[in-house]
């Protein structure tokens, strides 16, 4: 069982996507604070377990960074759905993730993907992203964020945009 907890863990964060949709497409966003608060720590927690367990699995390799994705990209689409964000750092956001998705496809058809961890500007883009859903998902709900959602935006758009700019070249030069 405590092998198969990280993958446990991913699960439940993918199981939980649908319903933080639903709750921004209502505009429930007081709900979702303690609800990111736990996607967030079982995404740091399922990581730190596989390693320090030895659990690291295929699956948990594969399904991690799926969650990731579904949650922050899902994130911003259904943030700009309900108007709770600007459609503009949406399409950034997700261009970037189509972008390197129709990459790694094109490398894995032509038999170049082997193994493409994530880079460093790609898990910082990944935590601004998560930065800034937090605070804006806190000002939607009345609390005081001051300038620091505004800022992360920018952040944000910004790291997109570095770390696009490195998977296309990291995709580029994959030896053959």
């Amino acid at each position: 069982m405590t092998r198969a907890l990280p993958n446990l863990l991913t699960g439940l964060r993918l199981a939980a996507a649908p319903y933080v949709f639903y709750l921004m497409l209502q505009r429930r966003y007081s709900e979702l604070i303690p609800l990111f608060i736990v996607i967030a720590v079982t995404d740091a927690l399922d990581g730190y377990l596989a390693r320090a367990w030895n659990a690291q699995t295929r699956l948990g390799a594969y399904l991690d960074p799926i969650a990731d994705k579904l949650l922050l990209s899902g994130s911003f689409l259904f943030l700009a759905l309900s108007g709770g964000i600007e459609t503009w750092i949406a399409l950034i956001v997700l261009s970037r993730d189509v972008g390197i998705l129709l990459g790694a496809i094109v490398l894995y058809l032509r038999g170049r993907l082997h193994d493409f961890p994530p880079s460093a500007s790609g898990k910082l883009s990944s935590f601004t992203q998560i930065l800034f859903i937090c605070f804006q998902v806190g000002a939607l709900s009345g609390i005081a964020v001051g300038p620091v959602a505004w800022i992360l935006q920018w952040a944000v758009a910004l790291m997109a945009v570095i770390s696009a700019a490195d998977y296309g070249r990291r995709m580029w030069t994959e030896p053959q």
